[in-house]
C-alpha cells in the first residue's frame, strides 16, 4: 500500500520537476512532460476504476483478484497500443493539421470531464453484480471501456500523432504503459484503498474532473489562437 503510493508521488514529482520550457510537440504553445503525463494519468488512471473492481471482486479471494488484475492489463496493453497505432496510422493518412488534433483532444477532454462532473449531482446506483465472476470480465468490463478508455484511445492516440520524432513516441508509449502499471497495482491494493480512502476518492475525482475541464478548455483556444495567427479563418487562409 505504502509503496504503491511512493512510486505513484514519485513519478509525479519527477514528472513536474522535469518539465522543459520547450515544447515537446509541435504546437504553437510548449507542452511539458508534466502536462502529458497528468493528462494521460486523469484519462487512463486508477482513479475511476477502483470503484468497479472492487463491485466485480466483492467476495472473491485473493487469487482470483490477482489472476483477473493480472489479465486486465494485460489485456490494457494490448487493447492500448493496437488502438493508438491504428488511429495514428489513419490520422497520417487523411493528413490532419496539428492544431486541428489539438482541438479535437481538448474538445474530447472538456466534454467528458464535464460529463463526470455532471455527474455528481445526479443520483445514481452503484455499479452491481448480478452473476458469479469469472476472468472473461479481465476484457470487459475492466480492460475496456474502464481502463483503456475510448477518450484515452484518442488522447494517446493524438499524444502519438503530434511528436515529432520517434523518440518522444516511445516516450510516450512508456508513460502510458507506466500507469496502466499504476492500475494494476491499484486493483491489487482496490479493497484496501476504498475501505479507507473511499471519500477522500470521491473529493480527488471532482477535483480532477474540474482540472481536466480546464484543460480541455485551454487546448482548444491555444490551438483555435494557432489557426487565427497562421490565418486559418482569412479569406485566404488555407
Amino acid at each position: 500500500m505504502k509503496r504503491f503510493f511512493a512510486i505513484t508521488a514519485a513519478f509525479l514529482l519527477a514528472s513536474t520537476v522535469a518539465a522543459e520550457p520547450a515544447g515537446l510537440f509541435a504546437t504553437k504553445r510548449p507542452v511539458t512532460w508534466g502536462m502529458i503525463f497528468a493528462l494521460l494519468f486523469l484519462m487512463l488512471g486508477p482513479i475511476k476504476l477502483l470503484g468497479p473492481f472492487v463491485a466485480l471482486t466483492k467476495d472473491c479471494d485473493g487469487a482470483f483478484r490477482f489472476r483477473l488484475a493480472t489479465r486486465a492489463f494485460l489485456f490494457s496493453i494490448g487493447a492500448v497500443t493496437i488502438a493508438a497505432g491504428l488511429g495514428k496510422r489513419i490520422l497520417d493518412n487523411f493528413a490532419t493539421p496539428v492544431l486541428v488534433l489539438q482541438i479535437v483532444a481538448g474538445l474530447i477532454l472538456f466534454l467528458v470531464a464535464l460529463q463526470a462532473v455532471m455527474q455528481q449531482y445526479a443520483t445514481s446506483r452503484p455499479f452491481e453484480r448480478n452473476e458469479p465472476p469469472t476472468l472473461a470480465l479481465a476484457f470487459s468490463p475492466l480492460a475496456f471501456p474502464t481502463i483503456v478508455t475510448p477518450y484515452g484511445i484518442a488522447a494517446v492516440t493524438i499524444l502519438v500523432t503530434l511528436a515529432h520524432t520517434p523518440e518522444i513516441s516511445l516516450i510516450v508509449a512508456g508513460a502510458v504503459y507506466f500507469i496502466l502499471f499504476i492500475d494494476w497495482l491499484a486493483m491489487l491494493a482496490a479493497h484496501v484503498i476504498v475501505r479507507w480512502l473511499g471519500p477522500l476518492l470521491q473529493l480527488l475525482g471532482v477535483v480532477l474532473g474540474v482540472i481536466q475541464v480546464a484543460l480541455g478548455l485551454q487546448l482548444m483556444l491555444n490551438a483555435v489562437s494557432g489557426l487565427i495567427a497562421q490565418g486559418a479563418f482569412t479569406a485566404g487562409g488555407n
